[in-house]
């Protein structure tokens, strides 16, 4: 396995860089800000600064929805730049190998497109392989995924919430629903504009939703928020409490219950005996929500366990094959068509 090892997660929220013996080197906003429709103004946690703040000639964009590549050009452009930016501290990238995690229930072509993207940019390199995103996952979250004790991990993401039941180093079977934390900060944003007749950003709605969220009856908790009162349009401040949010997302999390269930129900009977055992594990960024553990267990009437870093665990577990021998054929899924 080659020195110059590298993983990538393509979060849509975020990407993650993984490098042989130096750890995650870069972790920032998959995000980028365009002038004038072709000059790179910013990219990463920089742009994000900037969302909801530009003129009309800036546009910024999140170049990866629903866990595929939906703006090919902008996050080519936005790669390279993160590549010369990984350049000036730990040398040439050029000529490297690449491990890319991607989602299992994304078609053959869109996985594909992930290789095209590293095989184009900067780092002109052929040496391009695919992990499965719950395999990477599963690692991360300390899980052994070679032997053939069946596990359950559910990903809460951005945009997509994948559940996946793996053994013997791969998926038995896979669901992917488009329920995520963006979901969750889109229906803030409507309700606060419903119930309260104030216009909120994207960021207001994440802040609330981290502070205010939860997934069973929460405590008298209550923030306030400022915003555009859509009547007069003045600037405002209104009080939002942990009740209207709970409201707001119960629907969206009770999708991602039903479709556990509905993994579950498919799962072998084999399987699911491993799973009663072991328990799901979830990970995520939404895998943090106040008592998410517990709406699901309650559901399921099995084990909850949520990772303790929940929103890094790809990346860990990219970390995990790259740094020992024996899980590099977990890596395999396009290994036998190195990009050429």
């Amino acid at each position: 396995m080659s020195s110059k090892l590298f993983g990538i997660d393509f979060g849509t929220s975020v990407i993650k860089i993984y490098k042989k013996n130096s750890g995650v080197i870069y972790d920032s906003k998959n995000i980028i800000a365009v002038a004038d429709s072709d000059r790179i103004i910013a990219y990463g946690d920089e742009a994000f600064d900037m969302l909801g703040k530009t003129p009309s000639n800036i546009e910024i964009t999140f170049p990866v929805r629903n866990g595929v590549i939906a703006d090919i050009e902008h996050m080519t452009s936005l790669l390279n730049s993160v590549f010369a930016e990984i350049e000036k501290k730990h040398g040439k990238i050029a000529g490297s190998e690449f491990i890319v995690a991607s989602p299992t229930d994304i078609t053959e072509v869109e996985k594909r497109a992930f290789v095209d993207l590293v095989a184009s940019s900067n780092a002109k390199t052929k040496k391009i392989r695919i992990v499965e995103k719950p395999i990477a996952n599963a690692l991360g979250a300390g899980l052994d995924v070679t032997n053939a004790n069946g596990v359950m991990i559910v990903d809460i993401g951005a945009d997509t919430t994948e559940i996946s039941v793996l053994s013997l180093g791969g998926i038995v079977i896979s669901k992917m629903v488009a329920v995520g934390g963006n979901k969750f900060d889109e229906n803030i944003i409507a309700n606060v504009r419903k119930k309260h007749n104030l216009l909120i950003g994207q960021k207001t709605a994440e802040t609330i939703k981290k502070e205010l969220a939860s997934a069973v009856v929460p405590e008298d908790k209550s923030i306030k928020v400022f915003g555009r009162d859509v009547v007069n349009g003045l600037p405002t401040e209104k009080e939002i409490t942990a009740q209207f949010v709970y409201e707001t997302i119960s629907e969206l999390l009770s999708t991602i219950v039903d479709s556990i269930r509905i993994v579950l129900e498919k799962t072998p009977p084999e399987i699911s005996a491993d799973i009663i055992d072991g328990g799901i594990f979830v990970t995520g960024g939404s895998a943090k929500i106040k008592g998410l553990d517990k709406l699901i267990s309650n559901e399921t009437e099995l084990n909850i366990n949520v990772c303790e870093d929940p929103g890094n665990t790809v990346a860990i577990g990219l970390g995990r094959i790259i740094e020992d021998p024996k899980l590099d054929c977990l890596a395999a899924g396009m290994r036998q068509s190195f990009y050429n």
